[in-house]
């Protein structure tokens, strides 16, 4: 279990990355910078879980649901790791996903906010990633942004016991209260 040490100024690869041993921490690379998250709460976790049960049945058979951690590869520089991502089956190597993923979500943490907010939708966006969604557990909301161009737009929000009615990318009926809801 280590992380390497690299010179100061180097920007990292995703070489670099695959050397890191230490299991204990979500590592990311985004433009060359290293990206540690601690291991989510058990809130995170169930907002995952819920998520996972609602995609996994609509989802298309070229594609599939998994949560993290999955590697996507944007490009050498960029690994991000999604709370959920899907994917194409064919972008999907035995060590990550390499390409551009059809849905991105993040469940927004306290540590990650800005992370889930502001750089992984900039990547993806950049990237042609056609969907992202961030939720967030405390309060609870859900927003669903569609890319259009080269930026994200908001597609469908709901907070609370509101509900969400999708027809993109799958047809679709979240409730936020519902993802953190312990049944």
């Amino acid at each position: 279990m280590t992380v390497p040490s690299f010179a100061h100024g180097d920007r990292l690869t995703r070489r670099d990355l695959e050397a890191i041993t230490d299991e204990r921490h979500r590592y990311e690379l985004v433009d060359g910078t290293l990206l540690v998250s601690p291991s989510p709460r058990p809130l995170h976790q169930r907002v995952v879980a819920r998520l996972l049960a609602a995609l996994t049945p609509v989802c298309p058979e070229d594609c599939e649901v998994l949560p993290a951690p999955v590697d996507v590869v944007l490009d050498e520089f960029t690994v991000m790791i999604p709370d959920v991502v899907v994917g194409r089956r064919e972008t999907f190597t035995e060590r990550a996903l390499v390409g551009v993923p059809v849905l991105a979500v993040e469940v927004v943490s306290p540590s990650s906010r800005y992370i889930d907010r502001h750089l992984k939708p900039a990547r993806l966006a950049a990237a042609g990633c056609p969907f992202y969604w961030v939720i967030e557990p405390n309060e609870p909301t859900l927003s669903c942004f569609r890319l259009e161009g080269t930026e994200y737009v908001l597609d469908a929000e709901a907070t609370g016991g509101e509900t969400v009615h999708l027809e993109v990318p799958y047809r679709l009926d979240l409730s936020p209260a519902d993802l953190v809801s312990s049944y």
